[in-house]
């Protein structure tokens, strides 16, 4: 029998191999689609080529930025991994969470669903085919919402259970707030732009204006006068806001009052920006643009206070946390201050950068932006690392079995089993 299995086994291919061919093949897939997307943008008249991107990139930024944000995620768990941060016992998770070999897997099909579309769209546009073109973006949408809601136990059922529950806890903080919740609802404030784009694009999509120029009116109902808009910038740090208050009504922690209160700051920012669309050109100029800058003056710095003294605790300048075997991420950050004054420079920088993508009046450039969004994106990775290595800081100084929740923080993390 032994003789039977060993030519078989010998013969299957190596995972090495394996993983050799599925990258050769992902390089082959995105050199085509560059290539006929390309090729479709140049077929178009020049006059109308800049417009038509920028629609095409409204359509297809929110789920590119959402699946840039699932590829960090990634990375951050395979870091989390190799050092001795449990980040399984900070999230209150059982042993069939997700790892990072599965998010990747997921960000790596969102990679290859999301710019297929957007290939399909520009060539269905350039040859004529409007009516198909307008169907790619609306088709991509109603998929991803399909697989998030799937009720069926395929396509990772528990985390999407949870991850759709923790957004309900989120939006309705009627419960003790976890930390998943607020964790979650921290990484959504940085991902404000793709809400303020997924309302937008839904905007278009129901009022048939996909593959038009309809939406260029000033007045219409999708155009930058639009109030949806900042309300849609807005709602990240509302959520954010009402969680910190149940906090407090829970806990009765004046620290809950005062992050209350930077999530606050980023409310008039938001909103004096877009009353540039809705009063006087001299009004604004010599009242709201210099209200606007101070008030993005003040959520810059306090929110880049609040990272440092509260969410990372490097008052101490403790080491970045330990890791389980020497490997080129351990050799590169352990014991390295460098590492904290990049992060807080980096910190301070895309702190003050980040209003400028929360200004709905800034937002005409978007390469421009969406190379910020970007940027804030990065900001959010680096941030995860800090945050989480604090919360497991303060698990493994309170005394407790780490298999324990610890009574304190009891009515704040809960006890639930779930998934992420």
């Amino acid at each position: 029998m032994k003789n039977i299995i060993a030519p078989v086994q010998s013969a299957m291919p190596s995972p090495t191999f394996l993983w050799r061919f599925k990258v050769t093949l992902f390089l082959i897939w995105g050199f085509t689609c560059c290539k006929i997307g390309w090729d479709s943008v140049m077929r178009m008249d020049a006059n109308l080529r800049d417009l038509f991107l920028y629609e095409v990139f409204l359509y297809y930024n929110p789920l590119l930025l959402v699946t840039m944000m699932v590829w960090l995620w990634g990375v951050n768990l395979w870091v989390f991994l190799q050092s001795t941060v449990s980040y399984a016992k900070v999230f209150d998770l059982d042993q069939n969470h997700l790892t990072h070999k599965e998010i990747w897997k997921c960000s790596t099909w969102m990679t290859i669903i999301v710019p297929t579309s957007m290939t399909a769209y520009l060539y269905l546009y350039s040859h004529g085919e409007v009516s198909l073109a307008a169907s790619q973006p609306v088709l991509l949408y109603i998929l991803v919402a399909v697989i998030l809601i799937f009720p069926f136990d395929i396509f990772y059922l528990s985390s999407r259970y949870f991850f759709l529950r923790t957004l309900f806890r989120i939006a309705f903080p009627f419960q003790p707030i976890t930390f998943p919740d607020f964790f979650l609802a921290d990484i959504l404030t940085s991902m404000a732009k793709v809400f303020s784009d997924l309302e937008r694009s839904v905007c278009r999509m129901v009022n048939r204006q996909v593959a038009t120029i309809a939406w260029l009116e000033a007045d219409s109902v999708c155009g930058s006068h639009s109030v949806a808009i900042p309300i849609a910038l807005v709602l990240p740090y509302i959520w954010r806001l009402f969680q910190c208050l149940r906090q407090y009504r829970d806990t009765k922690e004046k620290n809950c009052l005062f992050n209350a209160l930077k999530y606050s700051t980023a409310v008039p920012v938001i909103f004096l920006s877009a009353l540039k669309y809705h009063v006087l050109h001299e009004k604004w100029t010599t009242l709201y643009r210099p209200l606007w800058l101070l008030s993005s003056v003040i959520n810059s710095l306090y929110s880049f206070y609040w990272d440092i003294t509260r969410d990372w605790d490097l008052s101490g300048f403790s080491r970045i946390f330990k890791f389980n075997k020497s490997n080129p991420i351990s050799n590169l950050l352990y014991g390295r201050q460098w590492v904290y004054f990049w992060v807080i420079g980096s910190n301070f920088v895309l702190r003050c950068s980040w209003t400028y993508k929360l200004s709905a009046h800034l937002r005409h450039n978007y390469l421009t932006v969406f190379t910020i969004t970007l940027l804030e994106m990065f900001r959010r990775f680096q941030w995860v690392f800090f945050r989480v290595e604090n919360e497991w800081n303060k698990i493994t100084r309170s005394g407790v079995q780490l298999t324990e929740i610890p009574r304190e923080e009891e009515k704040l993390l809960g006890s639930n089993i779930h998934d992420v």
